[in-house]
């Protein structure tokens, strides 16, 4: 994931983006990309084995030009968004090119590394990478970035 294209992106995004969909603010929307990129590296989700439906969402998502559906919730959110944990949106979003950067830091050293995805079950870094893209796309998509 390329952090400078992400942070150019995040200029113009302010706590008064309006959303074009969906419930969050721009600030939850930012911790919200943050916490999945940590999912990717750092937050250790249980394992599981997905069902025959994860199975074949992995593959439209991962494997076709299938975009990320409008209305879809974030696992265990029921629809609201998690408190924040950053004070500003400015610190959420200097906290999100971080979690990049070490994300891109642990496949560089762990280039064949498999983590768990709460929905999609093993992903390799390639498969994140096809994951993040879609899914920063977007949520970019909605505040129009």
């Amino acid at each position: 994931m390329d952090s400078r294209i992400i942070k150019k992106k995040l200029t113009t995004l302010t706590e008064h983006s309006t959303a074009q969909f969906g419930t969050m603010t721009p600030h939850h929307m930012v911790e919200h990309l943050s916490l999945t990129v940590k999912i990717a590296y750092k937050i250790k989700w249980p394992e599981f084995e997905p069902s025959e439906k994860q199975l074949k969402q992995k593959e439209m998502l991962l494997h076709t030009a299938m975009d990320f559906p409008k209305g879809l919730q974030a696992p265990g959110t029921n629809g609201t968004p998690l408190p924040l944990k950053y004070a500003t949106l400015t610190e959420a979003k200097e906290q999100l090119l971080k979690s990049i950067e070490e994300y891109n830091d642990f496949f560089r050293t762990n280039p064949g590394e498999l983590t768990m995805h709460p929905q999609l079950g093993w992903l390799s870094f390639a498969e994140w990478e096809k994951f993040h893209l879609k899914h920063f796309k977007h949520h970019f998509e909605q505040f129009g970035l």
